[in-house]
């Protein structure tokens, strides 16, 4: 049984769910992870987003010694508000806030699957907190979104994803935020800082080639493709040993 969410935050007006993780004994200087989930795919929807993240989590606290945060972004899980781009991005910055007020780590490394991997790298490039990337399965651009920007609006809707039926309320900002980001450019913007990018062989949803490509434009990334591994890499034990070795070594010297 996944473990729930234990807390909330604020992200603008909106209330996220989230979970803290923190390891056992007394507290001293940690680093810290925020660990950021992928949009919903079927037949899982939006409300199901994330619910084995905080299991992976305690491992992290308990095996490493890292404190760690995961959340649901708006139209996810218990969430409230509705996907949009900017909103998602908006949200993660607001995790990193919120995990420096909880927890004042020592340093923040970002871990994001899919689509949350993909955004991971975009807020880091441009917040000097995050030292450290780590992305499984990530999307190299989100064009096949931003081609067909109403069937993607109404597949939001089917999953749940997007709840009002006025939202949102200017159709063209919210497309127009599907081509604003882009994880190539942030892959540039973000080296040297270290960089894991891991791909499963058998990827149904997102190809290999995304993940070469975003190493290829970082420079010096860590490229591991896992074999026979499909899409959802967090339950595949052996990315799991390949992320755990890559966060024990990128631990700071204790301040």
């Amino acid at each position: 049984m996944a473990a729930p969410m234990n807390g909330t935050f604020a992200s603008g007006s909106l209330t996220l769910g989230s979970y803290l993780a923190v390891p056992p004994g007394p507290a001293t200087s940690m680093p810290g992870v925020i660990l950021c989930h992928g949009f919903p795919i079927g037949p899982l929807d939006a409300r199901q987003s994330a619910l084995t993240f905080p299991q992976l989590l305690d491992r992290v606290a308990n095996e490493l010694g890292w404190v760690g945060l995961t959340f649901t972004f708006r139209g996810c899980g218990t969430s409230e508000g509705d996907f949009s781009m900017q909103g998602w991005v908006d949200d993660l910055r607001a995790a990193i806030d919120h995990l420096e007020r909880e927890a004042n780590p020592n340093g923040i490394w970002l871990i994001g699957t899919n689509t949350g991997g993909a955004l991971a790298l975009c807020v880091a490039a441009d917040d000097p907190r995050v030292e450290g990337c780590a992305l499984l399965g990530p999307r190299a651009d989100f064009d096949d979104w931003a081609a067909q920007p109403r069937r993607f609006l109404e597949y939001a809707r089917e999953i749940g994803a997007i709840r009002r039926p006025g939202f949102p309320a200017s159709f063209d900002e919210w497309s127009r935020e599907l081509r604003r980001f882009r994880p190539v450019d942030a892959a540039r913007r973000f080296a040297p800082r270290p960089l894991l990018v891991m791909h499963g062989e058998e990827d149904e949803s997102v190809p290999v080639a995304d993940s070469r490509v975003l190493a290829e434009a970082h420079g010096a990334a860590e490229t591991r493709v896992i074999s026979g591994a499909g899409h959802r890499l967090r339950h595949d034990p052996r990315a799991v040993a390949v992320l755990f070795g890559w966060l024990d070594r990128q631990r700071p010297p204790a301040r």
